[in-house]
């Protein structure tokens, strides 16, 4: 298959220009000038459309096996397709196994056969008593390696020690995998419990404390060890400076950040809205602002969705107990739209968008060479969108599993056109239209 794909506005890793970009075989062949294609060839032109690379998202948790009923590979991954994410890292939990184990990765991988929209990487588990399992687990393949460095959630995903993880870090040094630390430890004792259907009451029972000790921690671990860091959904901009200083260090270090913790702010969230319950949680919108200016300026490196959803009943919508609901927010279908419209008023250039969401989490996971830019070589992914256009997100609109979500009823502007996967359409005006040609992707 060749073809041109032309746009007045391609997203090139130096900047954004007209451009002709060749397509054969499902890899990006050429990229020639908008008023001369040097081959003959069918031409697809989507006008002044921004034609960007497909979106690297590296924190999903699709939940399957053993808990598909909470997403699921075939739900997940169609939701991607629909929102332009080409590429996306499942994490090891909340699926049954956990994937702390090589005979647990295997398992995940057969469960995923047949079933992938889009291509689908893996990150281990780092818990107590199996560090052992890391060296098995790199050699099959997977991307990164997760910790909890407080309770996960669920029993069967223990949070990691520090013995834990200096036994976990030389090995990941020796190999160049990341770990990717949920930063949180329970340093200083929240305020006395208050009322479970007040949202202030449940920002302050994980306080700031806990992920700028966490932060800490980790980059004194990081300095001694040197194995790549990654600290994920960062949502306290007290832990800004430090992470300035390690970076100037130059210690391996990466950070992201969501795109609720750049939407959503606390002083908007009503009592008992449980939809809005996260871990780390929203921060108030000074925080957020300073999460902005991170990002801008580089220290924040990359925004991931932490794509987590479950069953309605167990967002306990109608109870409204903040503290007896899952914490977790669904928004793979939107994690483009939700950044852009964010940004409203302080307009990225569209090279800087595709860095945050494209090639620095495909850098992170070893697929920089291939994923994440449009580049000859690189895989022919690609997300095709009109910046200037609005809609409302609806629930019958959308692919996950099941449709709770803050984002629903929002307008977001960003309207994906087009999803294409290896030169494939595989979506359209947010319509999945190819079947599963997704692939695992596996090894570094």
């Amino acid at each position: 298959m060749l073809y041109a794909l032309r746009s007045q506005r391609v997203v090139l890793p130096d900047g954004t220009r007209p451009a002709h970009v060749v397509v054969e075989d499902g890899r990006i062949a050429a990229i020639h000038p908008y008023d001369r294609l040097p081959v003959s060839c069918r031409v697809e032109d989507v006008g002044e459309r921004v034609v960007m690379p497909g979106l690297v998202d590296t924190h999903v948790h699709l939940n399957e096996p053993g808990r598909t009923e909470w997403e699921g590979f075939a739900t997940g991954t169609q939701a991607a397709a629909a929102g332009g994410v080409t590429t996306l890292v499942d994490m090891p939990l909340n699926s049954s196994p956990v994937t702390t184990t090589v005979a647990a990765l295997r398992e995940k991988v057969a469960a995923a056969r047949g079933q992938l929209w889009v291509d689908v990487g893996f990150h281990a588990g780092v818990v107590p008593g199996q560090t052992d399992q890391l060296e098995g687990l790199i050699q099959a393949g997977v991307l990164g390696a997760k910790a909890f460095l407080v309770h996960s959630g669920i029993d069967d995903f223990p949070a990691a020690d520090e013995a834990t993880l200096r036994a976990a870090l030389p090995i990941l040094a020796r190999h160049g995998v990341p770990l990717l630390a949920h930063a949180e430890v329970e340093s200083v004792p929240p305020p006395p419990r208050g009322d479970a259907h007040s949202y202030a009451a449940w920002l302050a029972s994980r306080p700031r404390a806990w992920e700028n000790d966490a932060i800490a921690l980790l980059l004194r671990l990081c300095r001694e060890y040197r194995a790549p860091l990654h600290i994920v959904h960062l949502s306290s901009a007290d832990a800004l400076p430090m992470l300035i200083r390690a970076k100037v260090e130059g210690l391996p270090l990466t950070v992201e950040t969501c795109p609720h913790y750049l939407f959503f702010h606390a002083g908007e969230i009503p009592d008992g809205a449980t939809a809005f319950k996260c871990a780390p949680p929203i921060r108030e919108q000074t925080n957020n602002q300073r999460l902005w200016g991170a990002l801008m300026q580089g220290t924040i490196d990359m925004v991931c969705t932490d794509h987590s959803p479950c069953p309605p009943e167990m967002k306990g919508l109608a109870e409204g107990d903040f503290f007896q609901a899952w914490g977790g927010i669904a928004s793979l279908q939107w994690s483009l739209p939700a950044v852009w419209t964010a940004t409203r008023g302080n307009r990225p250039p569209f090279h800087q968008l595709a860095q945050w969401l494209c090639a620095r989490p495909a850098r992170l996971a070893g697929l920089a060479g291939r994923k994440g830019a449009i580049a000859p070589g690189h895989d022919a992914d690609f997300v095709v969108w009109e910046p200037d256009a609005s809609f409302v997100v609806k629930a019958e609109s959308t692919y996950h599993r099941h449709k709770v979500s803050p984002y629903v009823g929002r307008t977001l502007y960003g309207v994906v056109e087009r999803t294409y996967l290896r030169g494939t359409l595989i979506a359209e005006r947010s319509t999945v239209r190819a079947g599963a040609l997704g692939e695992t992707v596996l090894g570094r």
